[in-house]
């Protein structure tokens, strides 16, 4: 009889192990298909928002070190936080406050798209504050999400 509750035991352990690995597969195997289909309007949003917020916080405080965190890996190892600093002087320069997009809608002006590179190709503009700002993003999955390879931001006066 201890035979086969060591067998049993076993069998478990091993049942365990083998249902450990499946998940394990299925969860590496997440990214890969959610990355070939666009995110709902509700992910684009937040993925939006939150690049264009965390560029803000860069910008307002002189520290990019968070948003370069943030970047898709081929980014980061392209561009360092101090050339990011570089590239988005003249936001620093003219006090640029992004920070009014928390509470306004993006209107997109292309459909999103995924482009030949994997890439999530998102378009659009917020108009706030008698401004407006216009914002083309490009995202790849990394590390399992979809995060920013490219971000071209900027805002002009509109007089509204």
């Amino acid at each position: 009889m201890m035979t086969t509750h060591i067998n049993r035991e076993a069998f478990r352990r091993h049942a365990r192990a083998l249902a450990g690995a499946i998940a394990g597969a299925v969860l590496l195997a997440m990214p890969a298909a959610a990355s070939e289909k666009v995110p709902t309007p509700t992910a684009q949003e937040i993925l939006i928002k939150t690049s264009i917020l965390t560029l803000n916080d860069a910008i307002l405080s002189g520290n990019f070190a968070v948003l370069h965190a943030k970047l898709a890996k081929p980014f980061r190892e392209q561009f360092d936080p101090d050339r990011l600093k570089q590239a988005f002087q003249s936001f620093a320069e003219k006090k640029i406050d992004m920070a009014a997009v928390a509470a306004a809608s993006p209107v997109v002006t292309d459909d999103a798209q995924i482009d030949d590179r994997g890439a999530l190709l998102l378009r659009g503009r917020f108009d706030v504050d008698r401004s407006r700002l216009v914002y083309e993003f490009d995202f790849l999955p990394s590390e399992g999400e979809w995060k920013p390879i490219n971000l071209h931001v900027s805002v002009n006066a509109t007089g509204m």
